[in-house]
């Protein structure tokens, strides 16, 4: 008699339930007494909120993390930061590599998908230099803000600070514990400090350009040239986009927000709102003070997001360039996508595109359901700035997440999980294994545009 077929997760369900189990038992611990400042019992839905937004690396919270989490509380969120940064399989390999176990094929393409990495071999040497250059970047973020905050705060506090703010600055997080200063201040009272907003900004930055972009970097010696397309197509975007998104944030802010700022002063915070929406949620300057205008273009950098297989959300950067020649490419009549002196797939396109719909469609959902449920009503531009924050697992707010009922805050749950496990790991978990049927069917045209 034959046995039962054992039950095998393909390699995207175990990345998808992989994020569910951390959040769950994250959510468990964080609703203990032990991890309230005042040990009382956190409610189930908002400790669960903390953890999605934890393990995603979003930042969206219904609570100051200083002022309502303990010291424990605080270090659940961290590991859960850490886990969700880096990837909870990464963390998992880290373990088998210390007791020396043997990793199989079938752990190895599930560490292809999780990390990004476009083939199977050489990936255990990719884990490894991700947790070497992981601890490297985050222990120069410690130093560095250390020399701030051990000033600010005493040595043991701020090592603490330290600690918890460049983990959660090159995870693209955005959890901080400046409530010490005021509530929901983020790092608005060093708005004006270059130590800690270049120290965060670099962290932001090297976090968000993506596991595969190190790894090339350190096989080419840091020679740019030698690079990949990815890789170049990843800098040569996200350069552009920071210096691009302060110059505008300058121009949409010098009258308002930023009036009566230095210049020097003026340029770090608008160097810094434009690296932060890239995934991070760190903010120097309070997002209820700016134009509805500056929400929208801040909005739109969050859509983007970093780059592919990296601690950043969004759409990406590359898809983001994807569309962009797709576009250049259709209105030349062809379907050559040429960047610089290379070609990519169509196929690409295809993925690219429906990326952007997915997002859209969610974010404009989300946005018209939320709008239509509150009591208030709150603003339109308020609204998108959350969604959009959630699915780009961003964490920039406007201040309207604490006050938010049960049905939006689940929406923005579900908004920052598809954005931190993916559309399409999402739709190949449960599609993978959905066999087309043997027939094509009848070509008809139809009008588009």
């Amino acid at each position: 008699m034959q046995g039962k077929k054992k039950l095998k997760l393909t390699s995207w369900q175990f990345i998808a339930l992989g994020y569910l189990l951390v959040i769950m038992i994250g959510s468990f611990l964080l609703s203990l007494p032990i991890s309230a400042r005042d040990s009382t019992w956190t409610p189930f839905l908002n400790s669960l909120f903390t953890a999605v937004s934890a393990t995603c690396v979003t930042g969206l919270s219904v609570y100051d993390t200083y002022l309502h989490w303990s010291i424990f509380g605080q270090i659940v969120i961290l590991i859960m930061i850490q886990i969700g940064g880096i990837g909870f399989m990464t963390i998992i390999t880290l373990f088998s590599l210390l007791i020396r176990k043997q990793i199989g094929i079938y752990e190895r393409r599930i560490l292809m998908q999780s990390s990004g990495s476009m083939r199977a071999t050489g990936v255990i040497k990719l884990i490894r230099r991700i947790l070497i250059w992981t601890a490297i970047f985050e222990g120069a973020g410690v130093i560095l803000l250390s020399i701030r905050f051990c000033a600010d705060f005493g040595f043991f506090k701020g090592l603490y600070f330290a600690l918890f703010h460049s983990v959660s600055a090159f995870c693209n997080a955005g959890f901080d514990l400046m409530g010490i200063l005021g509530e929901n201040s983020s790092l608005i009272p060093y708005a004006g400090d270059a130590l800690v907003n270049i120290t965060i900004m670099a962290l932001i930055f090297i976090g968000g350009i993506g596991f595969i972009v190190w790894d090339e970097l350190i096989d080419k010696k840091f020679n740019v040239n030698r690079l990949g397309l990815h890789s170049r197509i990843v800098i040569a975007t996200s350069s552009i986009l920071v210096l691009s998104g302060a110059f505008i944030f300058f121009l949409l802010e010098h009258n308002n927000a930023l009036s009566g700022m230095s210049p020097g002063k003026a340029l770090l915070v608008s160097l810094f709102q434009s690296v932060s929406p890239r995934t991070a949620g760190f903010k120097t300057v309070d997002l209820k003070d700016l134009n509805e205008g500056t929400k929208l273009f801040v909005s739109m950098l969050m859509f983007i997001g970093g780059s592919s297989g990296s601690t950043a959300g969004g759409i990406k950067t590359t898809t983001f360039v994807i569309l962009i020649f797709g576009i250049a490419a259709t209105a030349r009549g062809t379907t050559d996508i040429r960047i610089g002196k290379r070609r990519v797939e169509l196929s690409l396109l295809s993925q690219a595109c429906t990326l952007l719909a997915t997002y859209i469609i969610a974010v404009m959902a989300s946005t018209v359901i939320i709008c239509a449920i509150e009591p208030g009503p709150l603003p339109l531009a308020d609204v998108l700035v959350e969604t959009v924050s959630a699915i780009a697992t961003c964490g920039l707010s406007v201040g309207i997440t604490s006050d938010l009922s049960a049905i939006s805050l689940s929406l923005l749950m579900a908004l920052m999980y598809i954005g931190r496990v993916g559309i399409i790991t999402l739709a190949l978990a449960f599609f993978e294994k959905r066999a087309n049927p043997p027939m094509q069917r009848p070509i008809e045209k139809i009008l588009i545009g």
